[in-house]
């Protein structure tokens, strides 16, 4: 049974850190951040980083900074091996999801999230009868 955990889709994470404070996104995001136990992936570390580098033009001293602030404050799950891999293409194969989405659901999964929030994902869609994705941004 999952937990009352939560996982941040990259998309949630760059508007943390990389929006107009007086933006809407800007505000869920953090609060978000702010208001639930949340898990991590490092595929998701990256992901954040790369999009901060090209989009928002964060130096490298802010990027390691970021880094090392996600390692203290999460014990990121690393997908690596054949069994999560075999199960990620399990999961692509039963719900459509994209190569790099269903290693996210599958970090969720793994570390029992109960809601996985991303803005681009299939907003409502129950996987694996644990696991529920929300747009956090549908009602704004």
């Amino acid at each position: 049974m999952a937990a009352d955990f939560n996982f941040l889709d990259s998309n949630v994470w760059v508007y943390a850190f990389a929006s107009n404070p007086d933006d809407a996104k800007h505000s869920r995001s953090n609060e978000l951040i702010e208001r639930s136990d949340l898990r991590i992936s490092t595929q998701v570390i990256g992901e954040v980083c790369n999009a901060l580098l090209r989009k928002a033009q964060f130096p490298e001293s802010k990027i390691k900074r970021l880094i090392d602030s996600f390692f203290e404050r999460f014990e990121p799950i690393e997908i690596r091996s054949r069994s999560q891999m075999i199960r990620a293409s399990s999961l692509r194969e039963r719900y459509n999801f994209s190569h790099w989405d269903s290693f996210i659901i599958l970090a969720a999964l793994e570390t029992n999230c109960s809601i996985l929030y991303s803005e681009d994902m299939h907003d409502g869609l129950v996987v694996d009868g644990t696991l529920t994705i929300r747009n956090p941004f549908k009602e704004m």
